[in-house]
């Protein structure tokens, strides 16, 4: 995304991991420009489950929908590693939306998320569990994978936990689907990390699902 403009404004902050760069049920006052690091996005429900949504990276904008529309933030960003970010107060953002290059940049930015939201919902109800780990892993070999030998190592630091939550599945349901890509030779795992080693069979696995 073009987003050169925002690099005018704002401010930089550093954030170990843990660490809250935007906090749900929150304000609208401000947005972030990831410029190092990982964050992860999720939403807390009503039992104090938190559910993993998403993960951002370098060059992504996170906490835009609640400067856009004025409501509480939906969901939390939480560093998973250290990062720097440039952090925009909402009316400069607001401002920049008058230069029609940037508004058509971040209509496009938005159009993709809703995109690709759509399309997880479609997976959720039309695979199984191990379809939905598959397709998980694929977008996190393609979006942070490194080339390790004939594989691509995944990058993110990553529990089993977080993985289970975004997958939408059990701890138990997520180490059956990892036992049985091992037992494949689809990926290798180890703690905290996960090789990729067949990435067209997970994609096939996970049925390449588009909207």
């Amino acid at each position: 995304m073009g987003l050169e403009e925002v690099h005018e404004h704002g401010r930089r902050a550093r954030f170990d991991a843990g660490g809250r760069l935007l906090r749900e049920r929150g304000p609208g006052e401000e947005v972030a420009l990831i410029l190092s690091g990982r964050v992860k996005i999720s939403h807390t429900g009503r039992e104090g489950r938190d559910t993993v949504l998403d993960f951002r990276g370098p060059g992504e904008l996170v906490g835009e929908l609640a400067v856009l529309d004025a409501a509480p933030r939906s969901s939390s960003v939480t560093a998973i590693e250290p990062v720097e970010a440039l952090l925009v107060a909402a009316s400069d953002f607001r401002a920049l939306l008058g230069k029609p290059q940037f508004a058509l940049e971040l209509m496009r930015l938005l159009t993709e998320r809703f995109r690709d939201a759509d399309r997880k919902r479609i997976e959720f109800g039309a695979t199984d569990t191990l379809g939905r780990v598959c397709a998980r892993l694929a977008e996190l070999a393609e979006r942070y994978g490194e080339p390790d030998g004939t594989g691509l190592a995944i990058s993110l630091p990553i529990s089993q936990e977080k993985l289970a939550s975004w997958t939408a599945a059990s701890r138990a349901g997520l180490a059956n689907a990892l036992r049985t890509l091992r037992e494949l030779g689809w990926v290798e795992t180890e703690r905290r990390r996960i090789r990729v080693v067949d990435l067209a069979a997970l994609q096939a696995r996970a049925g390449n699902i588009q909207n």
